[in-house]
């Protein structure tokens, strides 16, 4: 047989084992899931529960105990959750603004190492006493819920108002923590894998900060050239732009990865850098990146639910719950003690911190890396953790909106309706960019000439209840309006900067809005310094 002919035989032999017939119940079923996950959306805003409850129940209705969906590879599991662990950052990277998280990035950065090896030593020092376990196994268990879920805290913060610096640091730390965890887990299950070595707990240390150190610089690398690259090639197609700077984060995981560094901090700082450097098409980008989000969340917390197994949860009640009432009511305390008290936070928020550590798909994924490293006797692992996240999930997440009120932290923040896409028009040197007035931005109202452009820069459009008209300085914008404004490449960002202070301080923004975010005024002689309340500040 020709090798041609082979080629096309084991095609045909590929081709057969999944048939048209195939395709449309996977179709059907993939459908159905997507809109019922979708629907779910709206009834997890009104109960509080994030939606990973519903994900995983829509997993479980089509396991073996519900429509008889056969499914046990964790293998397959761990790979297709790690695919959508990277998408899932990425997205939390790219709708990160760094103005928003800056202040809280260093306690972040402790809470997601410090922080886990404090809680892993006393989830691991809890079990080995109280239940029996050996030492490896307990440790194990402590890594593998150590790390919060970046889906479960994104969805949660979408609807608590927070402090902006407790929320930033709630977002840092799930995206920070995931990198540490993964290689913890890895190498723990490794060390209790048959005619393995365990290797000493400083060499383990020190392995893994190099690892994060590496993927730290390759993150940063891809990130800052994959956008200069990305602004030179940038198009008006803003779909095919976001695709784009998805693929540039995601490249960041591989190329971290290859290297034997941390895949999972590259992603995340790549696409941090991605979102914050004031590439065209932001809009766009960070609708098309949270739509991905939201499908690697659906993804996965269905395909989590699949694999689990009723009928071994029973045996894991008891033990899910004792390991979950330490991480709660102890571990995780401490290690927010431990990271946040050196940098004066205060206790209030400490508390919150305390409580808001929510578990979701990570720790499930990382149970099933036991079992892929050959590790003996760990079967049972998945079940717990499995348990574990349920429970405390319906415990944790309802009760935040309280915990935040009781604490004194439910602050609404404003925050101005103003949304600006950037189109680049290469060949004249400047950029075309959308400006949509929400009904929240002060703009409307506001004259044309009222807005102080920099030079050279013109309102050429308004587009206003289906029709559009060429302004003039005299003409009044209202809320609704999309502007077509026209800039010179080198003043688009202070064209956006002024829209920006216009939309929250009006037309007297210059002199009593919101301050330049890149000037500070200075304080005349002799006049004394005002010191306003900061929801944000510590205790």
């Amino acid at each position: 047989m020709t090798p041609t002919r082979a080629l096309t035989s084991a095609a045909g032999d590929a081709v057969d084992a999944f048939t048209p017939e195939d395709l449309t119940v996977a179709l059907l079923l993939g459908s159905l899931v997507l809109v019922v996950a979708v629907v779910a959306v709206r009834l997890s805003l009104r109960s509080g529960l994030p939606s990973l409850l519903i994900y995983l129940g829509l997993g479980l209705a089509l396991g073996e105990s519900g429509l008889g969906i056969r499914y046990d590879s964790e293998q397959l599991t761990q790979s297709l959750g790690y695919a959508a662990l990277v998408l899932i950052l990425v997205e939390g990277g790219i709708t990160t603004r760094w103005s928003g998280i800056r202040a809280s990035v260093a306690p972040a950065a402790v809470l997601a190492t410090v922080g886990v090896a404090v809680s892993v030593g006393v989830v691991g020092v809890v079990a080995h006493l109280v239940l029996g376990w050996s030492w490896e196994v307990s440790l194990l268990i402590g890594a593998v819920v150590a790390s919060t879920d970046a889906a479960a805290v994104f969805s949660v913060l979408r609807r608590v108002p927070l402090p902006r610096r407790v929320s930033g640091m709630l977002e840092a730390e799930s995206g920070f923590n995931d990198a540490p965890v993964v290689l913890l887990v890895t190498a723990l299950a490794a060390q209790l894998a048959p005619g393995q070595e365990a290797e000493p707990w400083w060499r383990l240390l020190g392995t893994a900060g190099l690892e994060l150190a590496g993927g730290t610089v390759v993150g940063l690398l891809v990130g800052w050239v994959g956008a200069r690259v990305l602004r030179v090639v940038a198009t008006t197609s803003s779909a095919l732009f976001a695709i784009g700077v998805l693929s540039v984060a995601v490249l960041a995981y591989a190329a971290a990865d290859s290297v034997h560094t941390s895949g999972f901090i590259a992603c995340y700082l790549a696409a941090l850098l991605l979102g914050n450097l004031d590439l065209p098409h932001r809009p766009s980008v960070v609708g098309f990146a949270t739509a991905v989000g939201w499908l690697a969340q659906i993804g996965l917390f269905v395909l989590l639910g699949l694999l689990a197994s009723p009928s071994g949860f029973a045996d894991q009640v008891v033990p899910a719950l004792v390991v979950g009432a330490v991480v709660l009511l102890l571990a995780r305390p401490l290690s927010v003690v431990v990271s946040c008290t050196p940098f004066r936070i205060g206790w209030r928020v400490q508390a919150f911190l305390s409580w808001a550590g929510l578990r979701g798909a990570v720790p499930v994924v990382l149970a099933t890396v036991p079992v892929t490293a050959g590790t003996p006797g760990v079967s049972w692992m998945f079940d717990l953790v499995f348990v574990l996240v349920v429970v405390f999930t319906l415990i944790q997440a309802p009760t935040l909106p309280w915990v935040a009120r009781r604490l004194g932290l439910d602050a609404a923040h404003h925050q101005v309706d103003l949304a600006v896409d950037a189109t680049p028009l290469s060949d004249l040197g400047a950029d075309l960019l959308e400006i949509d007035v929400g009904p929240q931005s002060r703009i409307g109202g506001v004259r044309v000439f009222e807005l102080r452009l920099p030079p050279g820069a013109n309102v050429a459009l308004v587009v206003r209840d289906g029709g559009s008209f060429v302004p003039r300085d005299l003409d009044v914008l209202r809320h609704g309006d999309q502007l077509l404004v026209v800039a010179p490449a080198g003043v688009r960002r202070q064209v956006e900067r002024r829209f920006h202070l216009v939309s929250r301080g009006g037309r007297l923004a210059e002199w009593a809005g919101g301050p330049d975010p890149d000037r500070r005024r200075a304080r005349p002689p002799g006049r004394p310094a005002v010191r306003r309340h900061d929801p944000d500040a510590p205790d």
